[in-house]
């Protein structure tokens, strides 16, 4: 949901609100309108026309068609993104943020000899994974904690870009 919600805000402004949250979960529960209806005390007119525009809203936001049928394979792809590297589901957490918070200093400087270079080699998934994440409006603080990536990868792929 946390996804949906930024990446909803990112293209916004807004949040989502209750009745939204309340259709997208269940939605992925399989539960019509009316049932939804129910939980949040409205007619089912009014949580179908909540949700339709809701789904227009995610087919805007993810770049393409979602509606019922098809939330759930779109959101997983969307999730995907934020978390695949490729082929291998390795952990980088242990090689990042472990130098010197300074933004002044040389990390090659800060790191132990024994720290493995992960630095300055992101894969091509991870690099389009950035460019989609960009898309979607989210700056590089975010997309360094969405991926577990430094904020200096995030940074120096940003400024390759320009040049």
């Amino acid at each position: 949901m946390k996804l949906i919600d930024e990446a909803v805000y990112a293209k916004t402004g807004k949040h989502l609100n209750d009745l939204q949250r309340g259709i997208i979960e269940g939605t992925l529960k399989r539960q019509k309108y009316s049932e939804i209806a129910e939980g949040y005390n409205c007619t089912p007119g009014h949580a179908k026309d909540v949700g339709y525009e809701l789904l227009q809203l995610l087919s805007d936001v993810f770049e393409e068609p979602v509606d019922k049928k098809n939330l759930k394979s779109v959101l997983e792809r969307q999730d995907n993104l934020n978390i695949s590297f490729g082929d291998s589901s390795r952990n980088v957490i242990g090689f990042i943020n472990v130098c010197s918070d300074s933004s002044d200093s040389d990390p090659k400087n800060d790191c132990p000899q024994t720290q493995p270079d992960r630095q300055h080699n992101l894969t091509e998934t991870e690099i389009e994974a950035i460019a989609k994440l960009r898309q979607f409006g989210l700056d590089s603080t975010q997309i360094a904690e969405a991926l577990q990536l430094s904020l200096d990868e995030i940074e120096k792929l940003k400024s390759e870009e320009v040049s």
